[in-house]
């Protein structure tokens, strides 16, 4: 799910690159992960994950994607929801219900999804939980939120398949690292995204092989499934970040960063586009090679890649973003950017 994105919704604040980055790194994987369930009509992502004892490209795809990046988007969203919030706290006397209002904006948005296109839609419930969890969370202070964020993790990993609680402890997590200050250094520093990736990869490792023991039906086989999602969504995140430390720093930007600055539209959108390849393709999803999978993949991203890129060259933000900033602060917010040689004939007409 794309999450809230702070700087499109409050003019003039510096966007933080590796955020959008990020997001759209995590918008690659969940398509790569939802193709199939899609083109199903399926369930939830989460909740039908491959087990370790499918041959090739299966094997690797239920160890490397599925459900490895469904947990970056719930961080991002707690993220972008205490950013928000710290952000518009100048510029309204009602920013919680600002921000009541852009979570029932994405519960209409979400319900029409699932209704319409695809059960396995996850923007409801990001708007419920974000109701029923982020909100509240405002009022306590960071170190008790941080501790409730730990709590719901912890009884997500009990549950062996709680949703909600599983959302609702990384929305915590991600207003944590914003209310500590994390967020606001994220770029600043290699050395503690290495050892902290050093140290989430090294943890992985004996999950994962855990989990390519397993079959989908054992009992122990979601909770590997989820421990090994956090600890390489984690690791991701961190060399993501190793990167944009790097001189391939403008390489990645340039792939991830217009995807993820309009990632509400684009998840949207691939739903219509895989509903549509499947129709084109007319052979059963469930049959579908992982080579037919990434090809698919590929083909929506390169798409949407190209549409993002030449769109934002115009455009503030994606239009659904728009549109959502639209029902978030109820005016009507400038969606063209103003061209360079317009805006300097305006300053010297002004000067005339």
């Amino acid at each position: 799910m794309p999450p809230m994105s702070t700087q499109d919704l409050v003019p003039g604040r510096r966007r933080i690159v590796a955020l959008d980055v990020i997001r759209g790194f995590a918008l690659c994987g969940i398509l790569l992960a939802n193709i199939q369930p899609i083109a199903n009509a399926g369930a939830v992502v989460i909740s039908e994950a491959p087990s370790g004892h499918h041959d090739g490209g299966d094997a690797w795809l239920g160890l490397l994607v599925v459900q490895r990046f469904f947990p970056i988007f719930s961080l991002l969203f707690g993220i972008g929801f205490s950013l928000l919030l710290r952000a518009s706290t100048d510029r309204t006397t009602s920013p919680r219900l600002l921000l009541l209002r852009r979570l029932l904006a994405l519960l209409v948005i979400g319900a029409a999804h699932f209704l319409l296109l695809w059960r396995g839609d996850i923007l409801s419930t990001y708007a419920v939980v974000g109701i029923l969890v982020l909100l509240p969370s405002t009022w306590l202070p960071r170190a008790v939120v941080a501790g409730l964020g730990g709590a719901f993790l912890g009884a997500s990993l009990m549950l062996g398949d709680g949703r909600f609680t599983l959302v609702a402890g990384l929305f915590l997590l991600g207003t944590t690292l914003v209310r500590y200050g994390v967020i606001d250094r994220i770029e600043q520093s290699t050395r503690h995204p290495a050892l902290l990736g050093l140290g989430l990869a090294a943890a992985a490792a004996p999950t994962l092989w855990w989990q390519a023991g397993l079959q989908a039906t054992d009992p122990a086989f979601h909770l590997a499934l989820t421990v090994a999602g956090l600890l390489l969504g984690g690791t991701y995140v961190c060399g993501l970040l190793l990167l944009l430390k790097s001189p391939l720093r403008q390489a990645v930007q340039t792939v991830f960063a217009p995807l993820g600055r309009m990632a509400l539209t684009n998840y949207l959108t691939a739903t219509l586009l895989v509903l549509a390849t499947r129709n084109i393709l007319g052979s059963p999803p469930e049959t579908w090679s992982i080579r037919t999978v990434l090809v698919i993949a590929g083909v929506i991203l390169t798409v949407q890649w190209i549409w993002s890129t030449l769109w934002l060259r115009r455009y503030h933000q994606g239009p659904l973003e728009w549109l959502w900033r639209w029902a978030t602060w109820l005016r009507r917010p400038p969606l063209r950017r103003e061209s360079r040689s317009a805006s300097t004939g305006g300053r010297a007409r002004g000067t005339g």
